[in-house]
């Protein structure tokens, strides 16, 4: 059983209420949950007060509520994981331009993936990334795939069901609509 199966197995024994499946499911997809959190807390330049090991521990727990939620397969958890933990940056990001009531010192992130020019404030960020999500909902998800999840345009073409062609046009008008939107602000 390949491994993209064997975890679809797990999903689906989490999905039944097994505390084992989610237990075994942990150190099967941790290396690429780190990769995950590495490359949203790269993003961060730096702002975050929060470890790689930390931010996939949490994201970890946010994933499993009370009732075991449904995922279709590895991309499907890994593409949740990946909001889960953009949340939480978000979130804290939040946090700390309130607890700075506007000044100056923001929570940034770099979006040269993005083609933004400089840095762009974290909550800014999620903003967008949220009227882009209600606008267009795949474009939000290829999104979550390329730049959040890093997944390849093959891989994020496999995951939602589409051709490589489509993922590339819809990523490039997701990046201008993105650059747009941050740009304008």
């Amino acid at each position: 059983m390949s491994d993209t199966a064997f975890i679809t197995a797990l999903l689906v024994r989490i999905e039944q209420g097994d505390d084992a499946a989610r237990e075994a499911l942990m150190p099967i997809v941790y290396g690429e949950l780190r990769r995950v959190a590495q490359r949203l807390l790269r993003a961060e330049m730096g702002n975050v007060s929060l470890r790689t090991n930390d931010l996939v521990h949490e994201a970890y727990e946010k994933l499993f509520p009370e009732a075991p939620p449904r995922w279709e397969n590895r991309v499907h958890f890994l593409r949740t994981a990946a909001q889960a933990m953009r949340r939480i940056l978000v979130d804290r990001a939040r946090a700390r331009n309130a607890a700075k009531r506007g000044g100056g010192n923001m929570a940034r992130v770099s979006l040269t993936g993005l083609a933004v020019e400089g840095d762009v404030d974290v909550e800014r960020l999620g903003d967008a990334l949220e009227r882009l999500e209600a606008l267009d909902g795949r474009q939000g998800q290829i999104v979550e795939l390329r730049f959040f999840g890093g997944l390849t345009v093959e891989e994020t073409a496999r995951a939602l069901g589409l051709s490589p062609a489509t993922v590339k046009r819809e990523w490039r008008s997701a990046k201008a609509w993105l650059y747009r939107e941050l740009a304008a602000a």
